[in-house]
């Protein structure tokens, strides 16, 4: 796999978007199709990259119940088992790689997430088809692309990668290892990243509304809700006011600090003991 450009190393990235208010998310995911337009003037106006869509997320600061409640939240079958990677000084999560394993039944889904990319970029076949997808997050008040790659494993192989008999590079796919080894500069990975979990999320569905609910329960109890849906990118800013309004009617709290949500998961497992 090869990768046309020479990306920045993702301390230096600036993300796409960054926003300080709502009243500019929309400015700001304008000025982002602007970006990912053609560089021909002829075209600029009429052409939209393929790889545009966007996934909006919105940390919920309820209790699950009270929120289960007030929006009507449907089951989507058993909870799954979800573990991530990284090592004791985050060094994975800084430099915007999240390795995610989620375990159902029998099998398991290992996939990397690569923060801070422009899908508009990507040359053709960096991502294998059926392999993974570029799409972008609107995550609290930030729009950026993300690049995710993934791999089923069988029982043993999550058997042994849970249990450290096996290192996680081990179970990397080869496009997943080509995209850190070539897109990343990040091969190898650091030799004390280890499985951080089980975190046990349980996904529900708004009833009548376009909306996904994930409430995660770490291993210290504490419990995370955070609500989704996906849509156009060009209609990221609409999605997300229509998802804030909903939430606004339902009386449903939204946190204040949505960016420091996926540290403080992260730092909560650091002292679960290794499995």
């Amino acid at each position: 796999m090869s990768i046309t450009r020479t990306p920045r190393a993702l301390w230096q990235y600036q993300p796409m978007i960054v926003t300080r208010s709502r009243a500019d998310f929309a400015t700001r995911a304008a000025i982002v199709l602007i970006t990912l337009l053609p560089n021909s003037a002829a075209n600029a106006a009429t052409r939209v990259p393929k790889m545009d869509s966007v996934e909006i997320q919105i940390g919920l600061c309820a209790e699950p119940e009270s929120i289960g409640s007030a929006l009507d939240l449907r089951s989507r079958g058993a909870p799954l088992q979800v573990w991530l990677f990284d090592d004791a000084g985050l060094v994975m999560f800084e430099r915007g790689l999240r390795f995610r394993l989620r375990v159902s039944d029998d099998r398991s889904e290992l996939t990397l997430k690569v923060a801070d990319q422009n899908c508009a970029e990507l040359a053709h076949g960096s991502i294998p088809t059926g392999e993974g997808k570029c799409e972008y997050d609107a995550h609290g008040d930030t729009l950026s692309g993300a690049v995710s790659l993934s791999r089923r494993l069988g029982a043993k192989q999550t058997r042994e990668l849970l249990s450290g008999r096996a290192p996680l590079t081990d179970m990397l796919s080869d496009a997943q290892i080509a995209y850190l080894r070539q897109g990343l500069d990040a091969w190898p990975l650091p030799a004390d990243v280890r499985p951080l979990g089980p975190i046990e999320v349980q996904r529900y569905r708004v009833h009548r509304k376009p909306y996904d609910v994930d409430v995660s329960r770490l291993p210290d109890g504490a419990r995370y809700v955070e609500i989704s849906r996906k849509g156009p990118v060009q209609e990221a800013a609409q999605l997300r006011a229509e998802l804030e309004a909903d939430l606004a009617v339902a009386g449903v709290a939204t946190c204040a600090d949505q960016s420091a949500r996926a540290q403080q998961k992260l730092r909560s497992l650091l002292i679960t003991p290794l499995p």
